[in-house]
This record gives structure tokens, sequence and C-alpha cells, in this order.
């Protein structure tokens, strides 16, 4: 992407401004649009597409300023994640967990050791990759003078493959303990593993990860405060847990627009419904305005939840529990409702397309796919299950990987 096309050339100054991250945002979904129907059948790594988003600026999109970075709140980093969303949910989903990964050192490591990061992250373009999985206990840590060595595998590794950074979590042979490091993906030792070949979300390249005798030093590991280990660090899931919220919501807002257009401008009525078009139908009138509330309800509790989490990030250490449990409500809510809005437009968009539009070349059902592959990692009656804890017993969600 040349970013000079952004530039405002009727500035008074000659200077270049930073260009707008919503517009850029809008420019790299319009050109993912072009490729992602014949991306969706091939699979893979979409090199060029995450090239587009490296050369864009808006992997340091949650950066502060001061560390080279945009200086975006999370409400506005959720809104362009939802964005790219809407045509692309793999790339949305290495997206969003760049930043996922960037607030996991911010969360978790001391100021000398993420201060770096985000300024080399900033300043040469880094993609972060994910092989964290808490549930998938294969790789072991075993100490050394000045580190730890890893051995084992991680699956579900989103955006490993042609990532410069891994975020990388391990059990200690000596305790049980989980740790976790921030590495270079180059690290001798480390082998990416293209072997992901699901039915949705086929180019996030989350596969698996080998490790054989990984070098991992003592400044590598993110253990002051440590995961999870106070109201403040306890973000991190809830970061997660509403960049998937806003994934879901990007997909089921994608699958809306490309429904609306096929029935504006390819379905036919019913033989029987005495019509001219297919927009006059009573039931297809029926089946969009429940979708448009779906969406409108989704959109409200997303956004209030993403100003919880960024009033919530602005306390820094001082976040207590509850305050901390406030918006891991919020965020809950919106997921659930995020989920049952998806899943009931991209499977009930067919209603008002017709069957013409289960063509193969279209590939329309990707938007149901890639749902559907997203929420099993997560299973919505626990989400459920925790707001029900909360509005009858006043409990809080308990701080976990996944809540």
């Amino acid at each position: 992407m040349d970013m000079n096309k952004f530039t405002d050339n009727d500035s008074q100054e000659n200077t270049a401004e930073q260009p707008d991250p919503f517009t850029i945002a809008k420019h790299l979904a319009e050109l993912f649009a072009l490729t992602v129907v014949e991306r969706d059948y091939l699979g893979g790594t979409p090199k060029q597409e995450r090239d587009e988003i490296r050369n864009s600026g808006l992997l340091a999109l949650i950066i502060p300023k001061k560390y080279g970075g945009q200086g975006a709140n999370w409400v506005d980093t959720m809104q362009i994640v939802r964005k790219i969303a809407t045509v692309d949910s793999s790339l949305a989903h290495v997206f969003g967990f760049q930043h996922l990964m960037l607030a996991t050192v911010r969360l978790f490591s001391k100021p000398e050791q993420w201060e770096r990061w985000f300024e080399q992250t900033a300043q040469l373009n880094w993609f972060w990759g994910n092989a964290l999985n808490p549930l998938d206990t294969r790789l072991t840590a075993k100490p050394f003078l000045g580190g730890y060595e890893f051995s084992g595998k991680k699956s579900f590794c989103s955006g490993a493959i042609d990532s410069e950074m891994l975020i990388v979590s391990a059990i200690a042979t000596t305790d049980g303990k989980l740790l976790i490091a921030a590495i270079p993906t180059t690290r001798t030792g480390v082998s990416v593993i293209q072997d992901w070949d699901n039915i949705g979300q086929r180019q996030t390249d989350s596969g698996s990860v080998i490790f054989k005798k990984v070098r991992v030093e003592d400044y590598e590991i993110l253990a002051e405060p440590g995961p999870l280990s106070t109201p403040f660090s306890c973000l991190r899931p809830l970061v997660a847990q509403l960049i998937l919220t806003n994934i879901y919501l990007g997909i089921a807002e994608g699958a809306f627009e490309d429904a609306r257009q096929y029935t504006l401008n390819e379905a036919r009525p019913w033989h029987s419904s005495n019509m001219a078009a297919a927009n006059q139908d009573p039931y297809i009138l029926n089946h969009y305005g429940n979708f448009y509330v779906g969406l409108e309800s989704t959109r409200v509790l997303s956004d209030l939840a993403a100003a919880k989490l960024d009033k919530a990030w602005q306390q820094d250490t001082q976040l207590g529990e509850e305050e901390r449990g406030e918006v891991a409500i919020a965020i809950s809510s919106a997921k659930v409702l995020a989920t049952r809005t998806g899943m009931d437009i991209t499977s009930n968009m067919f209603e008002v397309m017709g069957s013409r539009a289960t063509h193969g070349g279209l590939r329309l059902d990707r938007h149901w796919r890639n749902l559907r592959t997203h929420t099993l990692h997560d299973p919505l009656d626990y989400k459920i299950k925790e707001l029900g804890e909360w509005i009858l017993n006043k409990a809080y969600p308990k701080p976990t990987f996944y809540s």
C-alpha cells in the first residue's frame, strides 16, 4: 500500500500527516474484498495481504505515540478489526490478535521489556503471532542458568506463519507453573507448521508450532507482574474476548450486506407471493427487519463494552477487581449477542436470497463457516452461565484466559 495516497497535499506545511486509521482500514477492506472468495477456496497464508497490513502502519495502531505507534484507544481499534472482518474475517483475526499479543506483553511484563518491544514493533512493522493456547500443555520449560529450554508442541497458533515475534506459553518442569515468553519466530528450534485446513477461518494459519530445545532467556519471560496476577493484568482475556466479539459482528455485517445486494439485484420473487420483486415480499422484509435489530443491538453492546475497557485500561495498576468484573460482564453480554446475531444472519441469509445463492462459486457460505469455526473455541453456554452467576449471585466471572 502506498501511504502517500492518504497524505493531505493541501496542508499549509510541507510535512506529511499521519493518515487516518479508519481511512486506511477502509482501503484495506476494499482491497481484500477483491480476492477474498478465491483466497477462501485456496486457504494457506495470505502473504500479500499481510504485507499490505504491514505497510499500512496499522500494526502499531494501539501502541502509544511516544513509542512510535498511533496511540489509538480500544474503541477505535475494535471498530477497525470489525471493519476488516466485514470482508475478511481471517485477516481481521490475525490483525486483532496482533493487538492482543501487544496487550499481553504490556499487561504481563515489566516496562523495560514491553517498552522496547513496542518501539521495535512500531519501527520495524513486526507482526506478532500466537502460540499461547493455555489449554494445550504439551510444551514444557526446563530451567537452566539464565533461562529455560522450551520443548514440545502447540496447537491453534494463529498468525504464527509470517510473524516476526511469538507469544508462547509452556509448563515449567519444576513446579508446573505456567510461563509465558516473547521470542523471535526465527529462533533456532522453532518450526511453524502449515497444517491448518479447517472449514472456516481458512487463512488464519492457526496450525501448529513445534519447539525443539528452544533457548528462552530470562529477560524474554513475562514474569512481572505475570499472567493474570492482578486485576489490571486480568484485562488480557477481556481484550481477547472483545476482539472476537467484533470479528463475529463484522462477519454478521458482511453477510448482511452480501445478502442485501443479492436480494436487490439477483433474487426472484416466489411465484405465489404476487409481488413484482423480491424486495417487496413481506416475509423477506420481516427477515431483514430482524437482521437489522440484531445488528444494531450488537453494535451498541460492543461499543459500550469497548468504552468500559478503555476506562479500565486507563486506570492501569489502580484497577480494582470489581471494576474489572464490570468490564467482563459487559464484554460477555456483547459476545453472546454477537454470536447469536451472527449465527442467525449467516444461516438465514439464504432465506432472503434463494436457491441460486448456494452456487459454489459465490462461496456465500463462508460467512457461516468462518463464524461457526470461531465460536466453537469458546462455548457460548459457559458465557451465559457466567452471566447467570452474576445476575443471581452477584459473582463476577473468575478471571481465566477465557473470561
